[in-house]
């Protein structure tokens, strides 16, 4: 048998590396999570009046018959032939996830100086940072601390960040649209602890998140939870659709009182908006 000549070698190793590539499983590399699936239509907005946009998960927004959420009875407070009030919340969603599915993206796409935007997270931060189904945390504190991974449902790799990072991005955002930010801690859950409505941490670090970027802070959690231990458990029980987390029309308007209470203890802009029926509440003894 003759020796194979240099150029039959060459032939024959490009032979064995195709056939080897096609036998061997393609592995997919990871991207990008998916964008927002079938949003509905961005809400109307009127250009010659500034808007209030909510953001915020589904105790703002929940879409779920029998449950509503605050942002969806808020703009009966308000004076809607001087201002836009559009709720951009969406259920499930964390202050990691509103930006990672472009929700947040489609805010600032709308948004323009003059602008508010009502921010209000927590709910769901606590939840799974890579696996199930719902990968949905953030890292606790407002530190830089971060973790790095593959999301397995999107099988994409991302850096996760703390909650307090996330809040600071939506503030420092908003400013660059020449728009006021407002951070709200997320609105309390019915679960009593010691005969006290049961405070939630996520409130803290939104407190310090304002405190640090020099943001008003409107903070629902305590509002809400003084409110709620005025009323008793049997009357809060019934605010409730659900166990303790999505309320019926009366807890989303006792909430939506409570954010009118919170803009007049800022001495907030938006207060001008009120309609003119529209008297703020006094503050929960």
């Amino acid at each position: 048998m003759k020796p194979l000549t240099l150029l039959a070698w060459l032939l024959l190793a490009s032979a064995l590396c195709v056939a080897q590539t096609q036998t061997q499983p393609q592995t997919q590399e990871p991207g990008p999570p998916p964008l927002a699936l079938e949003l509905p239509p961005l809400p109307p907005i009127d250009p010659s009046r500034p808007t209030l946009f909510l953001v915020g998960d589904s105790t703002v927004k929940v879409g779920t018959p029998g449950q509503v959420g605050w942002g969806e009875v808020l703009g009966d407070h308000f004076d809607l032939t001087r201002i836009n009030v559009v709720n951009y919340a969406r259920g499930g969603r964390s202050s990691r996830t509103f930006i990672t599915e472009g929700l947040w993206n489609r805010v600032l796409s709308a948004m323009r100086p003059g602008d508010y935007v009502l921010i209000q997270f927590g709910h769901n931060d606590p939840g799974e940072l890579f696996k199930t189904t719902r990968p949905r945390g953030s890292l606790p504190g407002i530190g830089d601390e971060t973790r790095e991974g593959v999301v397995a449902l999107y099988n994409s790799f991302e850096v996760i960040r703390t909650f307090g990072w996330y809040l600071r991005q939506y503030v420092s955002d908003a400013r660059a649209r020449g728009a006021t930010p407002i951070l709200c801690s997320l609105v309390p859950r019915g679960i009593w602890k010691d005969n006290r409505i049961a405070r939630d941490e996520h409130a803290t670090w939104t407190h310090q998140v304002a405190e640090a970027t020099n943001t008003p802070f409107l903070d629902l959690n305590e509002i809400i939870a003084r409110k709620y231990e005025a009323l008793g458990p049997e009357k809060v029980r019934a605010l409730f659709a659900d166990e303790h987390t999505h309320t019926t029309p009366a807890g989303a308007r006792l909430n939506a009182d409570a954010v009118v209470e919170g803009l007049g203890a800022l001495d907030s802009p938006l207060t001008r908006y009120l309609q003119a029926k529209t008297s703020q509440p006094q503050p929960a003894k």
